[in-house]
This record gives structure tokens, sequence and C-alpha cells, in this order.
């Protein structure tokens, strides 16, 4: 069995699990009550943290979920962060949806998965 690795790990979760050479992140999030531009920043800030402590950055992205709570007033500022900061020539495979979050001053929540 391979080997197994937790990064900032707790109880409940941890931020990041490796195996077989993927990091899986778990859903990042901002500062409640930010703007979705804020917010979007601050998670993708965590992101390329996490892909650091991984070993790998975002130029190995393989997949990136990301959850707003309101496509028609999020999704175009939260683009504009997005394109600004995915490596080009290396945009993950993306799926984008509405979904109530776990809080309500939480408007946007970004899961990705990256190779090693």
């Amino acid at each position: 069995m391979s080997d197994i690795t937790r990064i900032e790990s707790g109880a409940r979760m941890s931020q990041c699990v490796i195996h077989n050479g993927i990091a899986y992140l778990a859903g990042q999030v901002g500062a409640e009550g930010e703007s979705i531009a804020a917010q979007t920043t601050a998670i993708l800030a965590k992101i390329d943290d996490l892909l650091a402590k991984a070993g790998t950055d975002k130029t190995n992205l393989l997949t990136a979920q990301i959850w707003c709570a309101d496509m028609s007033t999020d999704f175009a500022d939260m683009n504009v962060v997005w394109d600004g900061w995915v490596a080009p020539g290396c945009a993950p495979a993306r799926w984008t949806g509405e979904a109530k979050l776990a809080t309500p001053g939480y408007r946007v929540e970004i899961i990705v998965t990256a190779a090693i």
C-alpha cells in the first residue's frame, strides 16, 4: 500500500492529502463578508501555499471544482481573479456550479487536485 501524507490535519479533516503522486486539497474559502474578488484572491493564495507544502504548484493542477453562492452575481468577478492566477498553458479541467455554502458569508469555495 502506498504512503499517505496529510498536511494541516485535524480531527475532522486535512487541508491536503497526498497519495500516489497526487495532492488532493480540501475546499478553500476566504474571509466571510468580503467581496467575491477578495475571497477568490485569498483562496488562491491558500491553494498556492498548500501546493508548495505538498511539493508542487499551480502548473501541475489537474482539476478544479468551484462553488459560487450566486452564479448570477459572482461568476464573472471570480473568473477575472481566476484567469489572472492560472498559469498560462496549465489550465486544469474545471467545473463550476452554484451551491449553498457552509456559512452565508462565504461566496466561493475552490477545491483542486494537482500532480506532485
